[in-house]
């Protein structure tokens, strides 16, 4: 018959298995604690560091630093480095004519009149000077720019291969020949002239209008800037327009996605 335990060692021998599991679950509350502590200031880095990206992101589209964030990516945006952004070409076929009458005996007797004429298409180009002051502004969620004047991309192209020519000589009229020749040499200085018109201008205004509305998208894109919370308009306005900046309307809206 073995010997009776003593008391101590039988409450030791009771306990023991409940002894484990407190120990157990005391490493676990520890080990749960220490993982919440890291989890929550991780958290906490995470939601300041997202706080400092939302402050920095407002910074640069107050409408005081806009504008120098802008002109900032514009090296980014046209790749190249080019000092132009070309906004619009259009091809229009010209006409330039001569007519000289000449007279003798005091004008009273008139040998001729010789009329030149020349029909040929042209390719007027047009573009901004991105070196030139842009300023942008915010206006609610829209974003106001005003953009250089637009100008003629000289020279003009001329496409001689679809030239037509047609020349009259009068009755003692004999230089019909050096008028065209005399015509043709103004060609480039003529139709040079006529790009920087009022009515040239007039033609392509509008695509240049929207050609850099487009352009800026492009950037507010890049910056993820171009959604409704933010931006969701462009307007445009040239620095050579008359009209108030107020009265202009956007020039390009965010679309409405379809249901």
């Amino acid at each position: 018959m073995a010997p009776e335990r003593p008391a101590w060692l039988q409450l030791a021998v009771a306990l023991r298995w409940p002894a484990v599991l407190v120990l157990a679950l005391v490493v676990a509350l520890v080990a749960l604690e220490r993982t919440c502590h890291r989890v929550g200031e991780e958290g906490r880095a995470t939601v300041s560091q997202l706080g400092e990206a939302a402050a920095t992101i407002a910074e640069r589209f107050r409408t005081g630093t806009i504008t120098t964030t802008f002109t900032a990516a514009i090296p980014r945006l046209v790749p190249d480095g080019a000092l132009k952004l070309e906004v619009a070409a259009v091809e229009a076929t010209e006409t330039v004519a001569r007519s000289d009458e000449r007279r003798v005996l005091f004008d009273l007797v008139s040998l001729g009149t010789t009329v030149t004429e020349i029909r040929v298409p042209v390719t007027y180009r047009y573009h901004l000077r991105l070196d030139e002051p842009w300023t942008l502004d915010v206006r609610g969620h829209d974003c106001l720019v005003r953009a250089p004047p637009i100008r003629p991309t000289l020279p003009p192209a001329i496409h001689t291969d679809r030239m037509e020519k047609r020349s009259e000589s009068g009755w003692l009229r004999f230089d019909a020949a050096d008028q065209m020749a005399s015509l043709e040499r103004q060609l480039t200085p003529t139709f040079t002239l006529r790009a920087g018109n009022r009515d040239h201008l007039g033609l392509v205004r509008e695509t240049c209008r929207s050609r850099v509305a487009e352009f800026v998208r492009s950037w507010l894109l890049a910056e993820e800037h171009w959604r409704r919370d933010r931006f969701s308009s462009v307007t445009v306005v040239f620095a050579d327009e008359p009209r108030a900046e107020t009265a202009a309307p956007p020039t390009l809206r965010l679309e409405t996605p379809r249901e």
